[in-house]
């Protein structure tokens, strides 16, 4: 009594078994089938693994329960079917393995190999790892091929996708503003064609801007922030909307759209992909959002804080017989708007009274603290006509008695000019609360920088403090700084100081103006600190 050979198989792939005319298959009727045939076709049934036999010089197909999921929408005309007939589309890839399996007896082995399949209706890329085995007879000759297959389409598309999300996510890191957001992570989808074939990003901002101009698809309803709508257009494309957000906020409509690659499923892995896309790029466009807002405001900050300050940089004095110069340059970072101030105003008794001075701190309130001490400086001056350590001293008692909050540094000078028919000079006199100090062009060209013991800032509360003085020569200048001009990140002020020398050594013959322009023009680009600059200098006498 022959063996019944389909015993293994479940109820439905035996019912489609016994249906199949075998008698008018090249395999014959299954009493006839050779003993290679019937023992492979008895273990394939019994095993849960996915194989396939190849049987004969038309390699016609007998398979087990678990290669129906393998094949799809072929099975069941597969069964009994020549190889070419069911796998046409893939035939000129498949068919010359198996056989050179069959011709050669040696096995075939391909791994995660890109086999398009029409099993689903469409071309659907999909990926394998199977071998080809030889089934061989009692003579030793190869009768049929046995394919063992593993489907990895899955898990490639997984690990496809997964790379594309880290380089989507690595590109974005650095995008600071909307129009980077779009633009990189378009180059990342564009590169990347295999799931889509185009992509928009169509991105909002509160201003209802539109990056991506006309869109080419709408979505089939509103969508809210985080979903995922799918529609098929009218000629058959398969288009994905990803709704925008960014730590649950919904972005003004933002929409990433993607058309999808018609020999790709659409399953709810490559939705969640979509999803996980949209998720990477809305991060990225609230972070690019929210770092405009902060720009914007820092802009304003910055615009209101600069325009405060230099309302109070009025124009310096210019006495006869003296001549002087001004400069204020903001800081490159936009944050650093800071309290930098210069003054130059005359006294009842005609001496000038030059101030240069520095509130810490840079932003509004230091622009606001600056404002407090300069017009304080200037109405004690004017009122006391006392000596810079007198006016400094009284600034610092009207400071502690208001409660005003501000520390400072600040140089306040006393100039007198002496002149008469046959000598010019003038007279210096200054006091010096924890500012840099000033630097002296001699007639010369020679430089010293006046360096003597600061007393404490401003704001520190009651000092004894010091008054110095020095003889200006007709031709001499003297340059007061704020300490953003000679400090560089990673420098002492020694090394700053010394930079100043240089840059006024033998620079006697220029004026006042020349001066600020010949320091400003050898600032570097990108400075840390705001500079206020006050240049003094002696005119010569005119001849007798």
């Amino acid at each position: 009594m022959t063996r019944d050979v389909f015993a293994a198989a479940s109820p439905e792939l035996r019912e489609v078994l016994d249906a199949v005319d075998w008698r008018s298959t090249s395999l014959g009727p299954v009493e006839s089938w050779s003993p290679a045939l019937r023992g492979v076709v008895d273990m394939m049934l019994h095993s849960p693994f996915p194989m396939t036999l190849l049987w004969g010089p038309e390699f016609v197909l007998v398979y087990n329960d678990a290669y129906i999921e393998i094949i799809g929408g072929k099975h069941p005309v597969a069964l009994g079917a020549p190889s070419q007939e069911i796998f046409g589309e893939v035939w000129n890839q498949i068919g010359p393995m198996m056989q050179e399996v069959a011709t050669t007896g040696q096995g075939q082995l391909l791994e995660n190999g890109l086999v398009p399949l029409e099993r689903n209706g469409f071309l659907e890329d999909c990926f394998f790892t199977f071998a080809y085995s030889a089934v061989r007879g009692e003579d030793g000759r190869v009768e049929g091929v046995l394919d063992v297959v593993v489907e990895t389409t899955r898990a490639v598309l997984g690990r496809r996708r997964l790379e594309v999300l880290a380089r989507l996510a690595e590109s974005l890191a650095g995008a600071t503003t909307l129009d980077e957001v779009k633009r990189r992570a378009l180059r990342v989808f564009r590169v990347y064609d295999d799931d889509v074939i185009d992509v928009e990003l169509q991105l909002s901002d509160s201003s209802s801007v539109d990056w991506s101009g006309e869109s080419h698809w709408e979505p089939p309803r509103p969508i809210y922030a985080g979903e995922v709508v799918t529609d098929t257009s009218t000629d058959g494309r398969e288009i994905i909307w990803a709704a925008l957000e960014a730590d649950g906020e919904d972005l003004a409509a933002s929409t990433l759209v993607m058309e999808l690659n018609p020999r790709v499923l659409l399953d709810d892995d490559l939705i969640d992909f979509v999803r996980l896309a949209g998720s990477v790029v809305g991060r990225a466009f609230g972070r690019a959002r929210a770092e405009a807002e902060e720009r914007d405001h820092v802009d304003q900050e910055r615009r209101l804080s600069e325009t405060l300050q230099r309302s109070l940089l009025s124009r310096p004095a210019q006495p006869d017989g003296l001549a002087v110069a001004v400069r204020y340059l903001p800081a490159a970072e936009e944050a650093q708007v800071g309290g930098d101030w210069y003054d130059a105003f005359c006294l009842p008794s005609d001496d000038l009274c030059l101030v240069i001075g520095d509130v810490t701190g840079h932003d509004r309130d230091a622009a606001a603290g600056m404002a407090q001490l300069r017009n304080l400086l200037r109405g004690v001056a004017v009122t006391a006509d006392g000596s810079p350590a007198e006016i400094l001293s009284a600034a610092e008692r009207a400071v502690q008695s208001l409660g005003i909050e501000i520390f400072a540094t600040s140089i306040v000078a006393r100039v007198q000019l002496i002149d008469d028919a046959h000598f010019r000079a003038a007279t210096l006199r200054w006091s010096n609360a924890g500012h840099p100090p000033p630097a002296v062009i001699e007639p010369d060209g020679s430089v010293r920088i006046l360096d003597r013991h600061p007393d404490p800032l401003v704001g520190i509360g009651a000092w004894d403090r010091a008054d110095h003085v020095e003889t200006l020569a007709p031709g001499s200048a003297v340059v007061f700084f704020t300490d953003g001009l000679i400090e560089r990140r990673g420098q002492s002020i020694d090394v700053g100081l010394a930079w100043l020398e240089q840059a006024l050594e033998g620079q006697q013959h220029l004026g006042t103006e020349e001066l600020c322009d010949l320091l400003i023009g050898h600032m570097p680009p990108d400075i840390d600190d705001d500079v206020a600059l006050l240049v003094l200098k002696v005119e010569a006498a005119a001849p007798v």
